[in-house]
């Protein structure tokens, strides 16, 4: 055992090494043996109980570190901060001084409902960071002090030597030393759909992309074949799994764009509504009026001024909305993620999965310079029987006890194609049973199987082109003989499908007529003088719907935009195929990216649609500089790798199927398919809760503004105050409660897809929404007046306020009914689409007449019985406003006023 001192001194030489090591931690930039002694350690023993001991207490646990949870006290804080929130706050207080109890308890209810669907929506985001710890090893086998020993995952120190087997989980970032046809799963750091071949001496550039490095096994990937030894070179939170948890953790999520909105109309209409209930407030004690009354008048049209049933509305469209995504196998996690979908300009979607269809499919077969169609007559052709018996039987994938293909995902699809051409191996191997192998290792690149072929025998070999070729001295035509080959030629096919994103395998054969000649298993001699049958290329393909995805988004003005780990060639191959760039556009890999500064990212970003081979990092600062440059983002994904940038983005959407979970708790919405077409027709469900909202603000403010006008503006015609407190709210409480709720359901407008996104920083009030909330409102309002005038100029003492107040709530029955479409014809074939909005408008209607007619109400509501004259031009007044509305929407058809 070493002295205290030697064990100090190493110690402080491990501290010196790591932080004099290779830039960047490039540990994969050098060999094993180099990465051992720079940590002091051995790769025969490793290290002492006495140095990991040192170790530890100098680099912290090997677990990624936990934040402080916020309090539920600060959550609910939080929540209740909104400057929308504070002003109905503030007007469940006034309702509750001047004796409005209910109306007060109302917003109390509004606002604690939004308070706790928020903090359960901020509690569950918190959750990834759990998800992510949850997926380190729990466990690992290392050396220490020359034993194996199994110890907690979490007291693995830089140094330590870990033993890696099939099945594994790796438990910190390791510089491989050791392999044996290792192969591990990184998709959830890359995207790779594909197992990645581990090689211990394997040299790899400095600034190799993370799925490039080959020598190192990174912690939380799963090792899918094979053995291997590895030193840990980083632990904890400085693994690549740990730094995807900084990023995580520090990634702030967007405020949507409806949230922005909301607060900036909250702000103006806080500050509004109580400038004109002061001025309301001064000019009514100028005239003389009572104070108190003017007092309970101005405070009551400060109520009725705020739409508290904005919030409710607001919830009940997203929720109906999100209902909708959910038969469309969208499941929404944040509510205004809903309408965020709408606003989307710039849709970023991982490939594997999404686009593609997961599954390695066999895409071309060639053979002496032509593609084989593999389904043609084997007559014809006696190269096809030969290389489809070789696709069958040269594998190890079997099927399970549901029929299904099982094993390595290219064998898989091989197998798959040899069967779809009638070559299945488990019929075959009863001709030819095997009888050996020579499996396939990440240094010889290939794997022969032989087989029994009645009293000879037959050896199959298939790998990599530049491994197998150089073992084969003739090729197979057409006629089945054999042919001098022409090694060159092959590789050079085999290089332009590879450049295609194609992977390649070749495949060969060697005929024993007599068993007794063959070598025996094990022999190096079975791969010689082989006859090459063809080349086998795969690709991951399309999904057949996502084509027409991306048109319909590019028809809808969405810009889509493909970010995976995948290789720069296998990227261009299928966004050529599904749109997203033509044959000449750009492909940016992670290398180009990281030389790029920031401000030369932005300049490009416009036209950038496919990114190849980025890292985390990469992905959040494709995110950001795209919202930069006003963009507003979707990204999709599926694997750790993901997470950041679906917290940073606009919107996060995450696969239901082949997704982690800490992807879906990054996420606000998951698709249940893993479908980019999915998300397409979230869009239009999002662009119509939007146009829902609109229609609920402009007609609610509109509403308040009539009610404003029509009380502001009677002293200046020398009237008194028309309405009553109580009018005010009940008009507040009935106008703006079941219509408004209503308009939450009307359907989409029939241009929804065919229009641009709406610009990220463009008002609730653009297109023509303030103008038609002044001039409406003040037209109500005028009206309002006129029926007073008339009524009392007529006699009507007992009778002229409450005409005023039936022309006020019916002028407000016939708007809503006007405003259901922004260009559409009010009686057109749309007008029976919303059955809830016209039993609204009727149950209103019912309401206000027995208002008027019951005498109970009469004294509640300080109301009087109307002639039916009265009540018919009460009628006929209200459909004023409505008219007007509609001719409104006839010049804007034609382009006569709000051009877009």
């Amino acid at each position: 055992m070493a002295a205290p001192n030697d064990e100090a001194k190493r110690s402080g030489m491990i501290e010196s090494h790591l932080l004099s090591g290779p830039a960047d931690d490039r540990w994969h930039a050098i060999s094993a043996q180099a990465v051992a002694r720079r940590l002091s350690s051995d790769t025969r023993r490793g290290l002492t109980d006495a140095e990991a001991s040192q170790r530890r207490e100098r680099f912290g646990e090997n677990a990624v570190a936990e934040q402080v949870p916020r309090s539920i006290w600060s959550m609910i804080a939080g929540q209740l901060s909104d400057f929308m929130i504070l002003v109905l706050i503030a007007a469940a207080v006034v309702a509750g001084l001047v004796g409005e109890l209910k109306d007060s308890v109302v917003i109390v209810v509004i606002v604690a409902l939004n308070a706790v669907v928020g903090v359960f929506q901020e509690w569950r985001a918190e959750r990834a960071l759990e998800m992510l710890r949850g997926m380190a090893a729990p466990t690992a086998r290392i050396l220490r002090a020359g034993e194996q020993r199994i110890v907690p995952a979490r007291e693995i120190v830089p140094g330590d030597v870990v033993l890696l087997s099939e099945g594994d989980i790796v438990p910190a970032d390791l510089r491989l030393a050791e392999t044996s046809a290792l192969s591990a799963d990184e998709s959830m750091l890359t995207g790779e759909s594909v197992p990645v071949d581990k090689v211990a001496e394997l040299f790899v550039p400095a600034d190799a992309a993370l799925g490039d490095r080959a020598n190192m096994a990174f912690k939380g990937t799963i090792l899918t074949h094979g053995r291997g030894v590895g030193l840990a070179v980083a632990t904890g939170m400085e693994t690549e799994l740990g730094r995807i948890a900084g990023i995580l953790e520090s990634a702030e999520r967007v405020r949507t764009p409806l949230q922005r909105r909301l607060a900036r109309f909250g702000q103006w209409l806080g500050i509004a509504v109580l400038v004109l209930c002061a001025m309301l407030l001064a000019f009514g004690l100028m005239r003389g009026e009572p104070p108190l009354l003017m007092f309970l008048t101005a405070v009551t049209l400060a109520v009725a001024a705020v739409p508290e049933a904005l919030p409710a509305v607001v919830t009940v469209a997203l929720a109906l909305g999100a209902r909708e995504m959910m038969s469309h196998n969208g499941l929404v996690r944040v509510l205004p993620a809903v309408e965020t979908l709408g606003s989307v300009t710039t849709i970023c979607s991982d490939k594997t999965g999404t686009l593609t269809q997961n599954k390695m499919h066999v895409d071309i077969v060639t053979s002496g310079g032509e593609d084989l169609d593999l389904d043609g007559s084997r007559e014809d052709d006696r190269r096809i029987g030969a290389l489809v018996s070789a696709m069958a039987l040269c594998s190890d994938a079997a099927i399970n006890a549901d029929g299904e293909l099982i094993g390595d995902p290219t064998e898989t699809a091989i197998s798959a194609r040899a069967a779809a051409a009638g070559s299945e191996r488990h019929k075959l191997e009863e001709r030819f049973p095997r009888i050996g192998e020579l499996a396939f290792d990440s240094d010889r690149k290939r794997m022969t199987t032989l087989h029994r072929d009645g009293t000879g025998v037959v050896a199959f070999a298939k790998g990599a082109p530049e491994a197998l070729l150089p073992r084969c001295t003739s090729r197979r035509t057409v006629s089945g003989d054999q042919e001098a080959l022409n090694a060159e030629e092959i590789l050079a096919k085999a290089e332009q499908m590879a450049n295609e994103g194609l992977r390649v395998i070749a495949f060969a054969e060697r005929r024993w007529p007599d068993a007794s000649n063959a070598p025996r298993t094990g022999s190096d001699d079975i791969e010689r003088a082989m006859t090459f049958l063809g080349l086998v290329g795969l690709l991951d393909p399309p999904r057949p719907e996502a084509a027409e995805a991306v048109a319909l988004c590019r028809r809808a003005g969405i810009t889509p935009v493909m970010i995976t780990g995948d290789h720069p060639s296998t990227a261009r191959r299928i966004g050529q195929r599904l749109g997203f760039i033509d044959d000449g556009d750009s492909v940016i890999s992670g290398l180009e990216l990281r030389d790029m500064s920031d401000a030369e990212l932005e300049s490009r970003i416009g036209g950038l649609r496919i990114y190849a081979r980025t890292d985390p990092a990469q992905k959040i600062r494709i995110v950001q500089a795209l919202q930069s440059s006003g963009e507003i983002v979707a990204m999709t994904g599926d694997g750790v790798n993901d997470a950041p940038a679906l917290k940073r983005a606009d919107i996060g959407v995450a696969m239901g199927q082949g997704g982690t979970d800490v992807a879906r708790e990054a996420s606000s919405l998951v698709l249940l398919d893993d479908n980019f077409a999915t998300i397409v027709g979230a869009v239009r469900a999002g662009r119509r809760i939007y146009d829902n909202i609109r229609k609920f603000i402009k007609y609610t403010m509109t509403s308040n503004s009539g009610e404003i006008w029509t009380i502001s503006l009677a002293p200046f015609f020398g009237l008194p105050i028309p309405l009553l407190p109580i009018h005010i709210l009940w008009i507040n409480l009935v106008t703006d409660g079941l219509p408004g709720l209503a308009l939450a359901v009307e359907p989409e407008e029939e241009d929804v897809m065919q229009r641009p996104p709406r610009p990220p920083d463009e008002s609730i009030f653009a297109r023509g929404m303030w103008q038609h909330i002044i001039w409406c409102g003040l037209t109500m309002g005028l009206v309002c007046l006129a029926t007073q005038l008339w009524a009392i100029s007529t006699g009507r003492e007992e009778t002229w306020q409450t005409m005023v107040f039936t022309v006020l709530t019916l002028s407000q029955m016939g708007h809503v009914l006007a405003i259901r479409s922004e260009l559409t014809p009010l009686l057109s074939s749309r007008f029976f689409s919303n059955a809830a909005l016209l039993g609204a408008v009727g149950a209103t209607f019912a309401l206000q007449l027995a208002v008027i007619y019951v005498p109970y109400f009469n004294d509640v509501f300080r109301t009087a019985p109307l002639s039916a004259y009265e009540l018919a031009v009460c009628i006929a007044l209200s459909t004023i406003v409505a008219a007007l509305v509609e001719v409104e929407k006839w010049l804007a058809r034609r382009g006569l006023l709000y051009p877009s």
